[in-house]
This record gives structure tokens, sequence and C-alpha cells, in this order.
């Protein structure tokens, strides 16, 4: 054995004599599977199996087969089926581990994702516990009568049903025979009339395990299109039913269609995948932070009708089946005064899209029917172009009603239809946007025309009232630049920066919070470990958890910098060789390399106006980027001009550091001049608007500082910050040393 193997063996901590005859395959055949990790993690996994007393099998089974399912399903799965063991071995169900092993391989096999299999394994310990020690009211002594017979049976029975179908079958078992041990083993080993037949009644639909191989050829023969399909169960989510949708991991879609509507369910299965394939192709994606959900919810209307029509250029013959598969809502159902009828308005216009033969009346959906066929005869159009069609029914159609939490869902549902997850980019994560627990890469933003502006209200301090919706503001991606400037610009403060770092290591967070009952930790908990001592010497199960680790947990900070982009900027001052836009991206390149050290939230913009009905909001860097290259380039395009009109740009600012989770949330603002713009001939107006805005976030809890480079500054900034919310620096040319000093002097 080599040295390699040698340690692989020593990491392994079995002593088994039958292992030294199969360990080298087994390894080998891991070692070409796995990553680095993973191998660790698999000798780990069989090192707790080897633990649980209960012979050479079940180590064997799990060496042997754990190598193809984590290649398959991911590493996580060694984890995952180590700790199911183990957990098994606690019970008095220790003689189910063998088969429970030996089901695994064919079990991923056929549901073929990490998600299908904790389903799998979950349903299983579910019926254990369910039917484990409850013979006639004894406690947890005698094993579950049935379990080892179901896991003998697992690879039939997947092929017979979807992993749905197992769960109700599982659950008929185990309701009707939890007390008659002899049944529930007839019953699980499909032995009993009633047992075939629940399977019998399960068995519905087409499963996709049976035509991955067809569904991949008509992807790449029809669509030239090929990316791995990834199956979810419909079963296991009562509140929110899965949809069908894509992302860069693959194309999620059912693991069992039925037939509907005369559609067979391998044809559904094409035409989900088509309108996928249609959007993968045609569809581009949208910012959605100024759409409302109801202005979103058209406009994926459309883009889902757009795509449907592309398609239907090429392959007419597909129409029989959208039009079998798609809702025909009954018009005039839906007038309830308390009830919200948007879904089914939505589904009414995307029929008679769809339907030339449709016989709806209404004279909006004709209208914008034909607007759509408008559009559509110019060519592909665009994603953009239909966007603003959707958005512009939801305007024209609005009601008071919409309102309702009683929302209409009959006849409105297109379940051939993807999610549309794909069709957004939200500038800054908040509770609107999706996460799914496992959120991929975000993608690349990019501004499209006609963003909707925002609008907010005005202070005039003369009427003591604001002027509503007065200020129109439009934001924006800031275009990129040459991030090696901000690099150089590093570079160049290295010594401040190695200064800055000793700050820094001390505000880092050092208080500890203990976390208790771990099996793995850093310290023992006594207290623990003693019962579990205890627990031990008189012949009870003890408790595993006997370690406690420690975090940290002293620093909670959400920090937005709001950067003054006015035409100002470009002026040297007196004495100074750099301007003060250098200067002031210097001061920026720092703070951004001090924040991210500490680990605080942050995010960068800038504001100009050019009237109140032009104020522009410049996105730097969002709250969930990481000062990467593309924030640094965004940083060194940064251009002044025009004017500063601050109240509207602060409470756009706001809005993003409201949906934050922080603690403590700032909002440094640094500025070289007083609020202004060319449409105001009042020097009060901006400074009053200014300083109703500043309360206006004090009121939300946010604390607000600014930076002013203005030497004249003590004769406003007071009335608008307060006496303590402000900091002038006289000397720009220290701004760069100053900035992050003073930013560490607020968070500290």
């Amino acid at each position: 054995m080599t040295p390699e193997l040698q340690s692989y063996r020593k990491q392994l901590k079995c002593n088994f004599k039958q292992l030294e005859d199969v360990f080298e395959d087994c390894i080998k055949d891991a070692v070409r599977k796995l990553s680095d990790q993973g191998v660790d993690d698999y000798l780990d996994g069989a090192s707790k199996v080897c633990m649980i007393g209960r012979g050479f099998e079940p180590v064997l089974g799990y060496l042997e087969e754990m190598p193809d399912i984590a290649k398959k399903l991911g590493e996580e799965m060694l984890k995952i089926v180590s700790k199911a063991v183990w957990d098994m071995s606690r019970t008095p169900n220790g003689n189910s581990i063998p088969p429970f092993i030996q089901c695994l391989p064919e079990a991923s096999r056929r549901l073929g994702t990490k998600l299908q299999m904790q389903h799998f394994i979950t349903l299983i310990f579910e019926m254990m516990e369910r039917t484990t020690g409850s013979i006639h009211g004894h406690h947890a002594t005698f094993p579950s009568p049935g379990l080892p017979d179901l896991l003998r049976q697992i690879p039939y029975l997947l092929s017979q049903v979807s992993i749905e179908g197992l769960s109700n079958w599982v659950d008929y078992g185990v309701r009707n025979y939890t007390s008659h041990p002899d049944r529930q083993r007839d019953f699980f080993s499909l032995q009993s009339a009633d047992s075939k037949a629940m399977l019998q009644r399960e068995r519905h639909g087409t499963l996709f395990v049976d035509n991955e191989r067809k569904l991949e050829l008509y992807m790449r023969s029809i669509w030239q299109d090929s990316d791995y399909f990834v199956p979810y169960s419909i079963g296991f989510d009562e509140l929110r039913k899965p949809i069908p949708y894509y992302d860069d991991l693959g194309l999620r879609i059912p693991d069992v269609f039925d037939d509907k509507n005369g559609v067979s369910g391998i044809n559904r299965y094409r035409m989900t995948l088509a309108h996928m394939v249609g959007h993968r192709r045609w569809s581009t994606k949208q910012i959605a932070d100024n759409l409302s959900p109801f202005q979103r919810i058209g406009v994926e209307c459309m883009e889902d009708s757009r795509v449907e029509y592309l398609i239907l250029k090429e392959y007419p013959g597909l129409r029989r089946y959208f039009l079998a598969l798609h809702p025909k809502p009954i018009e005039g159902s839906c007038d309830n005064k308390n009830e919200s009828c948007i879904r089914h308005r939505l589904a009414m216009l995307s029929r008679a899209i769809l339907d030339p033969a449709h016989s709806y009346q209404s004279p909006v959906i004709l209208e914008f029917v034909e607007k759509f066929h408008d559009i559509m005869a110019q060519g592909e159009s665009s994603t953009a172009e239909v966007s603003k069609l959707g958005v512009s029914f939801i305007t024209r159609t609005r009601r008071q009603s919409d309102q309702s939490p009683r929302i209409r869902f009959d006849n409105t549902e297109v379940d051939y239809r993807d999610d549309n997850r794909h069709l957004w980019i939200f500038i800054e994560e908040n509770d609107e946007a999706e996460d799914i627990a496992n959120k991929p890469e975000k993608p690349e933003m990019v501004e499209p025309e006609g963003l909707p502006p925002r609008h907010y209200h005005e202070w005039d301090y003369n009427t003591k009232s604001y002027k509503p919706d007065w200020v129109t503001l439009y934001e924006s991606l800031h275009p990129p630049g040459n991030s090696s400037d901000i690099d150089a610009i590093l570079e160049k403060h290295s010594a401040l920066a190695n200064y800055l770092k000793r700050i820094l290591d001390l505000l880092k967070p050092q208080d500890y919070v203990r976390v208790r009952y771990q099996e793995d930790g850093s310290d023992l908990d006594l207290d623990v470990a003693i019962r579990s001592l205890i627990d031990f010497k008189s012949g009870s199960q003890p408790d595993p958890r006997i370690n406690m680790s420690h975090k940290h947990d002293g620093r909670d900070f959400s920090v937005l910098l709001l950067l003054d982009m006015s035409a100002s900027l470009n002026d040297i001052p007196d004495g100074c060789s750099q301007s003060i836009l250098e200067l002031s991206r210097e001061a920026v390149s720092l703070l951004g390399w001090s924040i991210e050290q500490l680990g605080d939230s942050f995010a960068i913009a800038g504001f100009h106006s050019d009237t109140r009905h032009n104020v522009r909001y410049h996105h730097i860097k969002g709250f969930s980027e990481q000062w990467d290259d593309n924030v640094k380039g965004r940083l060194a395009a940064i251009e002044p001009g025009f004017s500063t009109r601050m109240g509207g740009a602060i409470r756009h600012a706001s809005h993003y550091l409201e949906s934050q989770q922080s603690d403590k949330k700032l909002l440094l603002i640094l500025t070289d001049g007083e609020p202004s713009d060319i449409d105001v001939g009042d020097d009060r107006l901006l400074i009053e608007d200014t300083h109703k805005a500043v309360e206006e976030l004090t009121s939300k809890n946010i604390h607000t500082h600014c930076i002013s480079l203005d030497k004249k500054a003590d004769d406003y900034i007071q009335d608008i910050f307060g006496l303590s919310g402000y900091t002038v620096i006289d000397n720009v040319e220290s701004l760069p040393e100053k900035l992050p000093l003073l930013f560490t002097a607020l968070t500290s």
C-alpha cells in the first residue's frame, strides 16, 4: 500500500479484518469521483458507520455505494447518509440499517436530486418513528415491524410511483396497521391485497425518471438546447406548491405529470420545457425594484405570451397543446367587489392573445390584444417593449378591490409556465426578492430603458406642508470603469491602510456567545457531560451533545455612503494639487476597503440633480455585493455634473437602509456644498427640506452624519444635521485619512 493510501487508511477508524481486502479498491474509486474534502467526508462517514457496532456489512455498503451517490447528487450526501445511519442506530431499528444502505443507490437514481433524497430519508424516519415501540402501548423497545420489508421493496416501489405516491402509500400502511405487526409486515412487503390496491391507486401519471432520455433527445433535436434536469416533488410543500423554473443549476420540473385535458404526461413535459426554452432564448432581464408586485405579474404575463407567440411561429402545431392546457376564464365571473380579480383579468388577456377564436368582448382586453399583435408584427420585439404593455394594462384596469386579500385563483393557473424568477434583477435584495435558501450567483446587472421613476414629496417651510410627488428620481447602476485605478489608490496609501488595519482589528467583534449542546465543539459542556455520564452508568442512552462552541456577537451595522456628485467636484481647492473628485475617490476607496475588513454590510451610491424633474441616483455598490473589481470599476468611473438636490436622494437612500436587518443603520453623506438646484430661487427651501428628510430618517432609527468639504458650511450645516450630526473638513487634502477614521469613531 502506498504512503498516500496508508494515510487514508489511518483516517478510517475501523478495524474489521475484512476491510483490508476491499479498502484499496474502495478508496481509489472514491478519489477518482470525489474532491479532497469529499474524500475526507467519505472516510469520516465510514468511520461513523463503523462505530455503530452493527458489523462489517453496513461499512462495506457505505464504502462501495456512496462515491457514486455523492458524485450524482452532491458530496453533502456523504454527511446526510452517515448521520441517518447513526440516528437509526440510536433506535431499536439497527436491523434495518443494511437494507437502508442497500436501497440508496436505486433511490438516488430514481429520485435524481439531493432534495428528493432528503424527502425520501425523512419519509423513512417518519415511518420508523410512527411504528417503533408502539405495539400494545409499550415504549420504544420494539423495532418497527415493517421497516425492513419497506426498505427491501424501495427499488420496485420507486419504479411504480413518485415520491409523493410513496408517501401516501406508506401513510396508509402506518395509519391502519400500527398496532398489528403481522399485517404491517404483509402490507410493506406487498403481500396483502389492500397493499397492492393502494399502490395501484397511487400509480398515476408519467414519471420523469422513466422518460428522462426521451426528454433529453427532445431538447437537443427540437430546441438545440441541453441542460441538467432537476426533478422535484409536489407532495412535500402543502402551503406553497412548487412551480417549474430554471436557474444556473438546471431545469426544475415535477417528478410526475398526469394526463390533462387530453394532453399526455409526456407532452405536458414537452410544453413546459418548450416554454422555458423560449425564455432562455428570447427573454432579457429587467430591473424589478421600481415595479409594484401587480406590475411585475403584468410584465410576466405579457412576456409569457411573447415567448409562446415566437415558439408558435417556429412550431405552429404546438398551439393545440397550449390551448388545451391554458385555462379559459369566464368573462364577467369575477365582479365581486370584495375579491381581487387581477389574476383573472391577466388570464383572460393571456388566453385572448393565444386563442384567435376567443369569445371575449371586453374593450380593454381587445385593445391590448391588438396592441400586442402590433408589437409582434414588427419582429421578435423585446422584453422591454411588452413590459411597458404589461404595466400599462395594470394601470388601465386597476380597481380598488385589487387590494383585497381575497384573490381569485380559480381557472387562472397556467401550470406549464415557469415562475419567471429568471426575468428579474433586484438592485438591492429585500423581503420581496426570492431567496431560494440556496441562492445562485447574482447575474450581471443591466439597466433597461424606461426604468420607472420614483416620486418623493418635498417639504415647503413657507406653508409648513409637503408638496406631494414633487421630486422625480431616476436610479441606475453606474457604468463601469477601470478597477485597477482603485487598486493603484490603495497601493498609494498602503502605509495609511496598514495603520487603519491596526485600528480596525480593535473594532472587530470581541464578544463571544456560548452555543451549547454541540456534538463537536471547542470546549466540554460540563453540566451536559455529567448528565450524560449518569445516563450511561444507569443504562440509559446518553446525550452525545456534550460540547459547546462560541461565536462572535458584538457588531451589527449597515452603512450607506451617499456621494454628492454635483459639478463642483471638479473644482481644485486653493493649495491642492488634486480636484475634490480625485480626493473623494481616494477617501471612498479607503473607506470601502476599511468597511470590508470589518465585515459590516455597506453600500455606496451617488446623486446629482437637474431640476426637481430629474434627480439621478447611481448605485455604485449594493449591500449584497462584495468589494470586488465590479464595484471598484464603478467607483473609478464616477463623473460629476449638475446640482445638489439632497432631500430626495436621502429619502431614496433610506428606502434601501430600511430593508436591512441590522440593529444599527448609518447614512454617511459626503458633500462639498449646500443643497441647491437651478429651479429653486429660495436658498432656504432645499436646506429646510433636507433637514426634514434627516428628521424622517431619525424617526426610522437611521442615524445620519454629513461630512462636508465646504469651508462655508458653518453658515447652514447645523440647521440641517443638528449639533452633532456633521463634520467639516477644512483641509480637503486630509480627506483620504480622515474619512475612514471618522467612520471608525462613529461605529466604535
